[in-house]
């Protein structure tokens, strides 16, 4: 069923741009040009900006499904090609031309991107309605959506390293953007600070290509990969793997994501759910050939994969704060991306494929909770909740949907793209399809738990409101593009799983995961024991969040309870291991730097005006003082020449 053989796709000719693939430049633009005229253009857009922003983002998306339909009418080995843009770095004998590379992996993310993000553009007309900085929000939504399509069309490291670093401005801008609120502040350097760190991998990775190759295109890193030297490719991989562990929130540098919910719930649902995190796994599966032929490296991802899956699951457990809850599903589910591409060619297409109806549930998932933040003077807290379905009947189903998708439930899309993840876990020799496999069937289990108990606790059991909440739907403006993400959450997994088509779609780039081995375990076993774990997590979250009392007060919970509220301690962590020896090494310097450079400094001139001030004073005038100097001299030239002889 699955193909543990790497696919050689290095010698892949990619094409000119030709027919409306020279257009593709458009996608970029078009954001990028309503960033600048909602900023430049200061108050006098306020009354047309978001709507202004909203249509060139859908303009973006109908670009991108013509490309997508012109690349379908296409051999399959002829739907990549590339659209030069211009001369970007003359220097010496390294030239590097600024390009995009339109194939079938780029235009997947293509149309998640402009169609998530056009969808969220539209809630946000009616979700920021009243703010008085709405202009500013839709350019920043502009700006991120025109930085993420720079990033997955780009052909070469380099470039993608742009756009990498415009999503990051563009995150820091819309967590921060209430910042005016010091604890929404502090979340936005959080997350910047330790972004630094995953795009200082990102960097590094990108030197030892020029180094080893040459080049940092795509096209001649991946012809250089096999005659390269084993070590400096391994290293590459796990610098390309800091950067995405950066990016998409994964173990260790995780502790971002959870306060980044400081931001506008669109935020959350644009770049927490459908793109940003997405990106490091974009990163790993577009770097393919590096990470096929640095085994150790590839490896390094699953392992990664795996603890994140786990840690984000258990994290989800104990959150009240329905949109942290949903932080810690999405670290979870970016879990299981990577475990797939750390897989390889059995793993590759599935883990895009989950990627995408992640894409949906989940940004649908994040909409609905900023729809009752919305009909719940935006309270978060769901211990507040309760029996919000009779309240919110379209905010419940759609909501439903998603939750029906992420716990895999047949036909959902969950049902579709994970359980093709745990079956590819379960694919190899020796300890690994146990470990991989049985973390990814433990991580489904979990899931079932803290996502029904998350909509148990907001849509079901007793009424928890204050006195003052009044709980409402939304108006339609928001409560549509739920209903659109809701039906691709129901539909989308039958489309693309069953069929076939994601598989066949991406086999170009990633090769095939069809034909060859099959897992350890057969799969209606898998399918069978998933779906009890799923009931069993379903069931206890019941027991507990629906049948029995909430109380509205969390009671303290076990030590497992407490550390899965303070997120397994991971700040006490960074705080232990790296910010107190930090701040003291800093203040040892500071120290060092004022007692002993100013400080030597400072006496070597005291020591200077000292004696000048002391030689000064011979300079008095009378002919004593002259005659006597005059003697001192001689007798000590005199002493000089006696000691000589």
């Amino acid at each position: 069923m699955y193909s543990l053989a790497t696919a050689d796709h290095t010698a892949a000719v990619v094409q000119s741009a030709t027919g409306v693939t020279s257009v593709a430049w458009l996608l970029i633009a078009l954001p990028l040009f309503g960033a600048a005229a909602l900023l430049l253009g200061g108050r006098r857009t306020n009354a047309f900006g978001p709507l202004l922003a909203t249509g060139l983002s859908w303009a973006s998306f109908v670009v991108g499904a013509i490309l997508t339909l012109s690349m379908i009418g296409r051999p399959a080995d002829e739907r990549a090609q590339s659209l030069h843009l211009f001369s970007w770095v003359p220097a010496g004998s390294f030239k590097l031309e600024a390009g995009l590379l339109v194939d079938p992996l780029s235009v997947a993310f293509v149309l998640l991107i402009t169609f998530v993000g056009s969808l969220i553009h539209v809630y946000s007309i009616g979700y920021m309605e009243h703010d008085p900085d709405k202009r500013r929000f839709f350019a920043y939504l502009n700006l991120f959506v025109a930085s993420m399509l720079l990033l997955v069309l780009a052909d070469s490291y380099l470039l993608v390293y742009v756009g990498w670093e415009g999503v990051g401005l563009a995150s820091y801008l819309l967590i921060g953007f209430w910042n005016y609120n010091p604890s929404y502040a502090s979340a936005a350097n959080k997350a910047f600070v330790v972004n630094r760190v995953g795009d200082f991998g990102l960097s590094i990775a990108i030197m030892l290509m020029f180094v080893t190759f040459g080049t940092v295109t795509f096209a001649g890193v991946n012809a250089g990969v096999p005659g390269a030297n084993q070590a400096v490719v391994t290293a590459i991989g796990l610098m390309l793997l800091l950067g995405a562990c950066g990016k998409s929130a994964q173990f260790p540098l995780q502790s971002w994501l959870g306060d980044a919910m400081a931001g506008p719930t669109p935020v959350s649902a644009l770049i927490h759910a459908a793109t940003m995190v997405t990106a490091g796994v974009y990163l790993v599966v577009r770097s393919h050939v590096i990470f096929d032929a640095a085994p150790t490296a590839r490896l390094v991802v699953t392992i990664v994969g795996a603890i994140t899956l786990l840690f984000g699951a258990v994290v989800g457990c104990a959150k009240d704060d329905i949109k942290k809850a949903l932080a810690a599903s999405t670290m979870s589910q970016i879990g299981y991306m990577m475990l797939a591409a750390g897989l390889g060619p059995v793993g590759y297409a599935f883990a895009i494929f989950h990627l995408l109806t992640h894409g949906f549930f989940k940004a649908g998932m994040f909409l609905g909770a900023g729809s009752v933040m919305h009909g719940m003077n935006d309270t978060v807290d769901m211990r507040r909740f309760g029996r919000l379905s009779g309240a919110m009947k379209i905010t419940w189903a759609t909501f439903g949907l998603g939750w029906l998708a992420i716990l895999g439930v047949p036909p959902f899309a969950g049902f579709w793209s994970k359980d093709k993840v745990i079956e590819a876990a379960f694919v190899g020799e020796g300890w690994k399809p146990w470990v991989f496999g049985g973390a990814a069937l433990i991580g489904a289990g979990i899931t079932a738990f803290y996502m029904s108990r998350l909509f148990f606790m907001t849509f079901h059991g007793q009424k928890r409101w204050e006195e003052d909440a009044h709980p409402h739907e939304s108006p339609k403006i928001m409560t549509v593009p739920m209903i659109i993400l809701a039906v691709g959450s129901a539909f989308l997994g039958l489309v693309l799983g069953p069929t076939g088509v994601i598989t066949s779609w991406l086999e170009p780039v990633v090769g095939s995961a069809e034909g060859g081995a099959e897992p350890v375990v057969a799969v209606p076993v898998l399918m069978t024991v998933t779906l009890l774990l799923v009931v069993g997590g379903v069931s206890l979250a019941w027991l507990r969040y629906w049948r029995e009392p909430v109380p509205v007060v969390a009671p303290v919970g076990s030590l497992a309870t407490r550390a899965a509220r303070r997120d397994l301690y991971q700040d006490d962590v960074n705080e232990g291991v790296f910010m107190r020896p930090g701040i003291h090494l800093t203040r040892s310097l500071v120290f060092f730097d004022g007692k002993g450079v100013d400080g030597a400094a400072g006496g070597l001139a005291a020591l200077i005006g000292g004696t000048s001030a002391r030689v000064r004073r011979v300079q008095n005038g009378f002919v004593r003082s002259y005659a006597l100097t005059m003697l001192a001299g001689v007798v000590v030239i005199l002493g000089a020449v006696w000691v000589v002889q």
